[in-house]
């Protein structure tokens, strides 16, 4: 390792890429009062030994903040030698919509070269890594497997540990990590929107989900990435946090992200999440929604009635589910979004609009779910609480695995 990596590893309390004992089951510790500082801040906070010009890499976009200033800015300005961005799905400066392509091009700001890690390259390639002495990671996670930035760590930890180069993870709160649900992903069900064994909501900062992967051996091989967390200081999982940007186009209040982890599911269906309109993943709808089908059996909405109609937004959502139609629905911006992966809509958008056109043609709704069986059960006409008990096993087990993990005080759940 270069000079500065072996400082590192002696003057800032990391973390490495080993299992950690499990905190106490308590948050008391940790004053409500203390100001939070992310491990962006935290890399700066201490008298370091200077630079001394080996080659960095850095895997960031508009969330990579320190302060008010991009961390590449800052690096730069300490006389870092940065050479390369990589960037992920959304681009560096966070402008593309969910899905689109990410190509590569140069930071405006800055001239450096960028690289995306969207797309057909999901991993840098040897000759990307080629003149990088370590990487430097830093994305803002909304805590959901199918969220893709916990992919492009996966793949930059592989491709880390492929070359023989040191990754360190400046870690962010999770605004999600106050509880643990939803279904584990089947493997057969592998893909870039769910890449481990994981629940739907498994719980874990980004910094915690790295070592994580590590831990469990989850990269190719079972190889092991030469790990370095950098953690947060005064950081507790049952105090709400309201992120400063936003981590990708249609996440744009801390609403819409509480409410992701349950709706994300839709986009498997035939029902619209608010894509093209000024609230995403905070209303529901569609054009054939009917307030009349089996009221009896489906008690008081979850929502206010809505309507909306969705219209291409650029940056944002450029082609939209039922661009141009009138759509019906839920209005979820005011809802109290419990600490649960809440069945409550999905459920109630099958029962009021045509439940033969209600699932994709495709098994997009089983790479979001992680399982066939959610499809099915749904289709059975299962209760939330029959179908919650089906995952129950597998969640356990794997809260037991999350454990080893914690860098944290966890919080029941």
């Amino acid at each position: 390792m270069k000079t500065f990596f072996l400082s590192f590893w002696i003057l800032m309390v990391a973390v490495s890429c080993q299992a950690q004992p499990s905190m106490p089951d308590k948050t008391d510790t940790i004053p409500k009062t203390l100001s939070l500082r992310v491990g962006a801040e935290e890399l700066f906070s201490k008298e370091y030994a200077k630079y001394d010009g080996s080659r960095y890499a850095v895997v960031g976009n508009q969330s990579s903040l320190v302060g008010e200033v991009h961390l590449v800015d800052t690096l730069l300005s300490c006389g870092v030698n940065i050479v390369k961005i990589f960037c992920p799905e959304h681009g560096f400066r966070g402008k593309a919509e969910a899905g689109a392509r990410v190509g590569d091009e140069n930071d405006a700001k800055t001239g450096l070269p960028i690289v995306s890690l969207y797309g057909k390259n999901k991993k840098p390639t040897p000759e990307q890594m080629k003149d990088i002495d370590a990487v430097i990671f830093d994305l803002q996670d909304v805590g959901c497997r199918f969220y893709t930035y916990i992919s492009t760590l996966h793949y930059v930890m592989e491709a880390c540990a492929e070359n023989s180069i040191p990754l360190v993870v400046l870690d962010r709160p999770n605004p999600n990590c106050h509880y643990v649900d939803g279904p584990v992903l089947d493997k057969k069900y592998q893909s870039f929107i769910g890449m481990h064994p994981v629940p739907i909501v498994y719980g874990l900062t980004i910094g915690e989900y790295a070592t994580m992967i590590n831990g469990e051996r989850w990269l190719k091989d079972s190889l092991q990435c030469d790990l370095i967390v950098v953690p947060m200081q005064n950081y507790r999982r049952d105090s709400s946090y309201v992120l400063p940007v936003a981590p990708s186009p249609n996440l744009q209040t801390p609403q819409s992200i509480l409410l992701y982890p349950s709706l994300c599911l839709f986009e498997g269906t035939n029902i619209s999440v608010g894509r093209g309109t000024e609230t995403p993943f905070e209303v529901i709808g569609n054009p054939n929604y009917r307030t009349t089908y089996m009221e009896s059996e489906n008690g008081e909405e979850p929502g206010k009635h809505t309507s909306f109609t969705p219209t291409p937004i650029k940056g944002v959502s450029e082609n939209p589910p039922f661009k141009g139609q009138f759509c019906r629905g839920l209005d979820l911006s005011k809802v109290q979004v419990p600490a649960k992966f809440d069945l409550t809509y999905l459920l109630w958008m099958y029962n009021h609009t045509p439940k033969d056109s209600f699932f994709k043609q495709t098994n997009s709704f089983e790479k979001l779910a992680g399982t066939d069986q959610l499809r099915k059960q749904i289709k059975a006409g299962m209760s939330e609480e029959e179908i919650r008990a089906s995952w129950e096993p597998a969640l356990s087990k794997y809260k037991e695995i999350r454990k080893k993990y914690l860098l944290y005080p966890d919080v029941k759940n």
